[in-house]
């Protein structure tokens, strides 16, 4: 199995589990003297396995991103990476938005508000940031598409 494959089933698992436990809600309550809609035990147990697969595959990915290396660096450094790159940018965004809002006064006399950086600038480190991790970002995906999963049954 590759990584990428993975990381799909991956997804695929989460938004089960996000199902699995929305119809347990919705069935471990009934009216006394009527059934439910499915049974709680059998959605519970389908529950157990796919949080079972869940642990197998994160801890193969994880692995498997610590061990396999992209550019000089682990897939993990990487992830980490672009992780705080697009933390930094959505703050960067925000600083750039307001920096670049302007103050109308109505009167001369009316409080004046500059700003104290310049728009253009953090715009450019802005779009330098958002331009790495589109390139963290495709170097990712074509690992995980070359990358052999390390360590499950698959």
């Amino acid at each position: 199995m590759k990584l990428a494959e993975a990381l799909q089933e991956r997804a695929d698992l989460n938004r089960k589990i996000a199902e699995l436990r929305r119809r347990i809600a919705n069935n471990i309550l009934v009216q006394e003297g009527e059934e439910p809609a499915e049974k709680p035990e059998e959605l519970i147990a389908e529950l157990d396995g796919a949080v079972a697969r869940l642990e197998e595959l994160m801890a193969a990915i994880n692995r498997t991103n610590g061990r396999t290396k992209a550019g000089g660096r682990t897939l993990t450094e990487i992830i980490a990476r672009k992780d705080a790159l697009t933390l930094k940018l959505s703050v960067y965004k925000e600083a750039v938005e307001t920096a670049g809002q302007s103050t109308y006064r109505a009167r001369g006399t009316e409080i004046r508000v500059k700003s104290l950086v310049k728009a253009a600038e953090l715009q450019k480190q802005a779009d330098a940031m958002a331009r790495e991790i589109r390139e963290l970002d495709n170097l990712l995906q074509e690992t995980n598409w070359k990358t052999k999963l390390i360590g499950t049954a698959d």
